[in-house]
């Protein structure tokens, strides 16, 4: 959506509008990525737990790839008996292990030690996380391949372990990018698992590539299709892929109102009635969201922030084609993932209103209360 039809749309802000054209235009695209390789598509839910997403996506997915308990509940509500629910998880509880056993189509086990611990216990199919020690991410905090990773079991343990140790292992699970705009780092992780693995791999079902890849960003699919044909016709094996960002990650809108404006040591402030907050990754991580109003050339020049007092609560510095002003809207791009999944409400300024965006019309399909705020932090007895 352009910036003008956003705020035709007139809505009260802080406003979270989803684009559900847009996440159905990249659902068909996986879809069709789908059908030319053989691959199945796993909906990753962590990435917007949302059920209208989730119900949207059912249809045109193979199923669900979920980290927790309650995301394993959500995704079976949603899918009902059929359909997949793949389970990676640093964080199994032998408390848990029987409810995720029966939500669970597949659990791959984070460790070896967790794998021995678990994989007799339980009917799903049991896939270990391996970690290929390939460090495809210049950024630490996104790089699953880091020194000393909690993320899967490394390639080379895996590799001296005997075959009868590893007992009922029906497939392995592999995540090693993030945000890939290419298929280059999937073909080298594929290259080294080969390596080490090819007289092992027609003994197992299947491999589950993970996800880190803007699959419909990504103009040439034939490496990937080929590849998938590959692990097919020389090992037998399903391959699995698990989109989240590449599903809702453009299709997400933050909207926002200048409620105030001030000058602070010789800048401009323009206070929001949102807050990072509300886009936590941007205060983790420091790194500035997109801005539709944002004008390099722009002669004006504001620091937007939040409005609660976190001295952090700030979004960056942007450029204007023209002085802001106070009731001034303004629009965050690209914030359909990571985004609302880890809001919180600190100081108590409530979440955005969510709104789905569809041929033209638009319709509030989630409002946050006073009420869900204090049941949150109502608890009985006084110190």
């Amino acid at each position: 959506m352009d910036t003008e039809t956003l705020k035709a749309l007139a809505l009260p802000t802080p406003a979270l509008i989803l684009d559900a054209d847009n996440i159905i235009r990249a659902l068909h695209t996986l879809a069709d990525l789908r059908q030319q390789s053989g691959c199945k598509v796993l909906y990753s839910v962590k990435a917007l737990p949302l059920s209208t997403v989730l119900a949207t996506a059912k249809p045109l997915v193979d199923g669900f790839s979920v980290s927790s308990l309650f995301e394993a509940r959500l995704a079976r509500e949603i899918l009902g008996d059929t359909g997949s629910v793949h389970l990676t998880t640093p964080g199994v509880k032998l408390g848990e292990l029987a409810e995720l056993d029966q939500l669970c189509s597949h659990i791959s086990f984070n460790s070896l030690t967790q794998y021995h611990r678990f994989s007799g216990l339980a009917h799903a199919e049991a896939g270990l996380r391996i970690n290929p020690k390939l460090s495809l991410v210049a950024d630490e905090r996104y790089n699953p391949c880091r020194k000393q990773s909690k993320l899967g079991a490394s390639i080379d343990e895996v590799w001296q372990s005997p075959v009868p140790a590893l007992g009922l292992l029906r497939g392995l699970h592999v995540h090693t990018h993030f945000a890939g705009k290419n298929y280059d780092p999937l073909l080298q992780t594929v290259e080294k698992i080969e390596t080490y693995f090819k007289d092992r791999l027609p003994s197992i079902d299947w491999l589950n590539l993970g996800g880190g890849y803007l699959f419909n960003e990504i103009q040439d699919a034939q490496p990937f299709v080929l590849l998938v044909k590959h692990l097919a016709d020389h090992y037998g094996l399903t391959v699995y892929i698990e989109p989240g960002k590449a599903v809702v990650g453009k299709a997400g809108y933050l909207f926002a109102s200048v409620i105030d404006l001030f000058t602070s040591d010789g800048k401009t402030i323009a206070v929001l009635d949102t807050s990072v907050n509300h886009q936590p990754e941007v205060f983790e991580y420091q790194t500035p969201p997109e801005l539709r109003e944002h004008d390099p050339a722009g002669a004006y020049s504001a620091q937007l922030v939040g409005s609660t007092c976190l001295a952090g609560d700030i979004f960056g510095d942007y450029r204007f084609a023209k002085p802001l002003r106070l009731g001034d809207q303004v629009v965050f791009g690209n914030i359909g993932a990571y985004s609302l999944v880890k809001a919180n409400r600190f100081n108590g300024y409530n979440l955005p209103d969510i709104y789905l965006h569809r041929d033209g019309r638009v319709q509030r399909i989630k409002q946050y209360s006073y009420q869900e705020f204090r049941q949150q932090w109502w608890a009985e007895g006084t110190f």
